[in-house]
């Protein structure tokens, strides 16, 4: 069976099935009032041992500095849906063409604390294409295996005090980076909708 095929199968399938999911930071908030629409693309990687493309931004950024992330961003006025938001910034963060990525679907919502509803897209693209990252927004480009990501046995939770409230957060170490967050937790819900093996 293709990846596509066996991707766009597992997400079928979770949908189909109530999981228990991370809806948002779990930060106090009027998740009542706007929110600012965004996407988020996962690409996953077309060979054998599928790999998740990942971002980790500058560390000279004003927000989210050095953080590992999917190429992803608001939904602008000209974007027709989700979709074409997550491949246009995919596009503007590292070259991605968007004519290499075969749209599975999209997935879970994840809210924000800054007032972010992201939209996951993942898409299936192929294997070592040259990326250039757009220095204002991307650091580095990487990939990590598919399986990696998607084993709950590599999902740590972490609890901080955040502006006097006690947050409690994912995180997954892969070689020297560190995932947490809302990367993390958009990847946990994604591990607990496709139950991927192998």
């Amino acid at each position: 069976m293709t990846l596509t095929r066996r991707l766009s199968t597992a997400l079928a399938d979770g949908h189909a099935r109530d999981v228990p999911l991370i809806p948002h930071d779990g930060l106090p908030r009027d998740w009542t009032t706007a929110t600012t629409p965004a996407a988020v693309l996962i690409p996953v990687t077309n060979r054998a041992d599928p790999g998740v493309i990942l971002t980790q931004r500058p560390t000279t950024m004003r927000k989210h500095a050095g953080q590992v992330a999917f190429p992803g961003g608001r939904v602008d006025d000209g974007d027709d849906s989700v979709i074409a938001a997550a491949l246009r910034e995919a596009e503007e963060e590292i070259a991605l063409p968007p004519d290499m990525v075969t749209i599975i679907g999209v997935t879970d919502l994840y809210r924000t604390i800054t007032g972010y509803e992201i939209t996951p897209v993942i898409g299936v693209i192929p294997p070592d294409l040259a990326f250039l990252p757009n220095a204002d927004e991307v650091e580095a480009v990487f990939e990590v295996p598919l399986s990696f990501l998607l084993d709950p046995t590599n999902h740590k939770t972490r609890e901080i005090d955040w502006q006097g409230e006690p947050r409690s957060y994912y995180e997954m170490h892969w070689e020297d980076r560190r995932i947490w967050g809302a990367t993390a937790a958009m990847i946990v819900n994604l591990s607990r909708r496709l139950a991927w093996t192998g």
